[in-house]
């Protein structure tokens, strides 16, 4: 059998011309799977499954309820607001018979099938609550319910926290996850699974902090603190308690002295200044004649008291306001950034510093004051961990180690904003234009795959493949937000958290 032997008589090889040959062939393969691979570029999209999310609809003056695939789950029918304790889950709380003068009404709860849930209460309510900034929001995975004349608490999944048996329930204004509970006149607190921190014991109490962790000021006669372990952290002796907390420090008043506490009764600071604002480990920040300055628990001065105001940002590092302008100064008086803001704050969740300049731009710093960015601070990302920024007329990302990203690295979707030549577009994941640049204005992708797209004032949506859904025609001039469910826009009051057309 032949194995490719060469007989002598066989003329040989011309290495040379065959490499030529295989490389001609190569190329010409390469050519023609280029053209092949410009020819079928697929600047389609795929569609891609978007969570499903629940939200309220107004139309011709009545509320109804839809899902985020345009369903309409409830029509449009009722005179009052429908409530949605939580956008991810289908439970809907309606409002009925309502008498304004009585103040009275009843609910009914719904979920995406219309089957009525909870019907062993006679009235089903969410527990509003706000910050100091009147942001708006309802208490996670628990309802006031309502029994026999009695209030208790369920989760979102039906299970009882706590029993029908208190004559009311209401929030602790800026805190989360924690309630207070009033029986016989006397208050106490739950929190958001049931367990008792504090017995109907008390004419009043509030949080200490706005995290219900640092426990809560408590009184009858007199102040006291209990911790959210239900000890008591401070007896009830004070004539006043301070929303200021740090260390296992206290700010209170006692004989119209201020002064700092802690709970083995240690005093500090005694009737030494008109105000304590902050305590840091062993830095406070105190006023005296009206300015602002920092000493230590043992009195040592450590910034003057010649600040308007003064805030604590992170390792001895503080937001200082000198002449109605923001600069930050460190705990040896060294100025790290020159008094030339409008305001100044540090996002501790990321770890930068934003300082909001007179034209309503903003630099960015890190922590040591390396401006990476200036432009208008569009949106904080805290689940994505990134930032939305305006830079001219450009919309720009960034982590938050300020570092400059493309919308495909930070954003999840089917489409991603471009611009060219002034005009908006879409692109897909591999820079594929997929919507033609036509649009004046433009947003990203939402979560649930529409996007926003305005042309000649006016404003419609597209879908998660570039469809238009609604063509250009709303104006949309008060809203601050925009954003569609389908054919839906988000209406202009965005703490009511309601779509309407």
């Amino acid at each position: 059998m032949s194995r490719g032997r060469r007989y002598d008589n066989e003329p040989k090889l011309n290495i040379k011309k065959v490499i030529s040959v295989v490389i001609a062939i190569l190329v010409i393969a390469m050519f023609v799977i280029g053209i092949n691979k410009l020819l079928n570029s697929d600047n389609s999209i795929k569609e891609k499954m978007f969570p499903i999310g629940y939200y309220t609809i107004y139309e011709n003056g009545k509320w109804g309820v839809i899902d985020t695939n345009q369903k309409i789950l409830i029509e449009p029918t009722y005179d009052e607001m429908i409530i949605i304790p939580d956008n991810t889950k289908p439970i809907f709380i309606c409002t009925i018979n309502v008498n304004y003068d009585t103040n009275t009404f009843e609910t009914k709860v719904f979920n995406e099938k219309k089957q009525e849930l909870f019907k062993n209460y006679n009235k089903v309510e969410v527990i509003y609550n706000n910050d100091k900034s009147n942001n708006l929001w309802y208490e996670q995975n628990m309802l006031k319910v309502q029994k026999d004349g009695k209030y208790g608490l369920i989760n979102l999944e039906g299970k009882e926290i706590l029993a029908c048996s208190y004559d009311d329930i209401k929030a602790i204004p800026g805190t989360k996850n924690a309630v207070i509970t009033i029986k016989e006149g006397k208050q106490g607190v739950a929190d958001n699974i049931g367990n008792i921190i504090i017995e109907n014991s008390y004419n009043e109490i509030k949080s200490l902090t706005n995290k219900y962790e640092d426990g809560f000021i408590v009184k009858n006669d007199k102040y006291g603190v209990i911790s959210v372990n239900s000890t008591i952290v401070l007896e009830e002796k004070y004539d006043e308690i301070r929303n200021v907390y740090g260390n296992n420090n206290y700010v209170v008043k006692e004989n119209g002295k201020l002064k700092i506490v802690n709970k083995e009764a240690k005093e500090y600071l005694e009737d030494s200044f008109e105000d304590i604002k902050q305590i840091n480990s062993n830095n406070v920040i105190v006023k005296k004649d009206n300015k602002y300055g920092v000493y230590t628990l043992s009195g040592d001065k450590k910034i003057d008291t010649i600040y308007d105001d003064l805030t604590f940002a992170y390792t001895d590092t503080y937001i200082a306001k000198k002449d109605n302008k923001y600069g930050i100064i460190t705990i040896d008086n060294e100025e790290k950034l020159p008094f030339n803001y409008v305001h100044i704050e540090y996002i501790t969740k990321a770890d930068f510093i934003m300082a909001q300049k007179e034209n309503s731009e903003t630099d960015l710093y890190t922590r040591e004051i390396n401006l990476k960015a200036t432009g208008i601070v569009s949106q904080i990302n805290t689940d994505k961990n990134y930032i939305k920024l305006r830079v001219g007329e450009d919309y720009k990302y960034y982590n938050f180690k300020l570092e400059e990203k493309q919308s495909s690295e930070v954003l999840t979707g089917t489409l991603f904003l471009s611009k060219k030549d002034g005009k908006y577009g879409y692109v897909n994941n591999k820079g594929i234009v997929v919507v033609d640049y036509i649009y004046d204005d433009a947003t990203e992708q939402n979560k649930y795959g529409y996007a926003a797209i305005k042309k000649d004032g006016k404003w419609g949506a597209i879908d998660q493949v570039g469809k238009v859904i609604v063509e250009p025609k709303y104006t949309l001039e008060n809203n601050l937000v925009i954003d569609f469910i389908g054919t839906y826009y988000l209406a202009e009051d965005i703490n009511a958290n309601y779509y309407t057309k």
